[in-house]
């Protein structure tokens, strides 16, 4: 058994913006020559996310209006009343219901993912950031 980590940084620009990194995780796998085990992708931030989706421009446009529904950008957010000039609340609170990271088995080589299944990043911050996410591959 054995663990490899390395790690993957994304430009996002913010406000529900997906981007699809399922072919970088794929090549980082690819690099530890490992055969089969799991590799988990976290993202080192509290207002983004990792998640699988079926990445087509439907379900992105209904990714964010579902954000967008649930957790509104407003200004009366604690987080914003109690940051001066923070405008960024739901997008934490986004962050905390998505979740930080994902575990994919592989074999093979390669991840074991559905038909349409995709990583993406989704960024939930109110302007552009670097994303930075720590892949950490156990297996043999």
């Amino acid at each position: 058994m054995a663990v490899k980590t390395t790690t993957i940084r994304v430009s996002m620009q913010g406000d529900c913006r997906v981007e699809n990194i399922t072919e970088r995780v794929q090549a980082a796998l690819e690099q530890t020559q490992l055969r089969s085990g799991i590799v988990t992708v976290f993202i080192k931030h509290t207002t983004a996310s990792v998640l699988i989706i079926e990445d087509e421009p439907g379900i992105r446009a209904d990714t964010k209006a579902l954000w967008e529904r649930l957790i509104p950008a407003d200004p009366a957010w604690q987080h914003n009343v109690r940051n001066a000039g923070e405008d960024n609340g739901h997008s934490h609170l986004r962050g905390q219901l998505q979740g930080q990271s994902l575990t994919i088995p592989f074999n093979d080589g390669a991840m074991m993912l559905g038909t349409w299944q995709q990583i993406v990043v989704l960024d939930f911050d109110t302007r552009a950031r670097t994303r930075d996410l720590v892949l950490q591959v156990i297996g043999e």
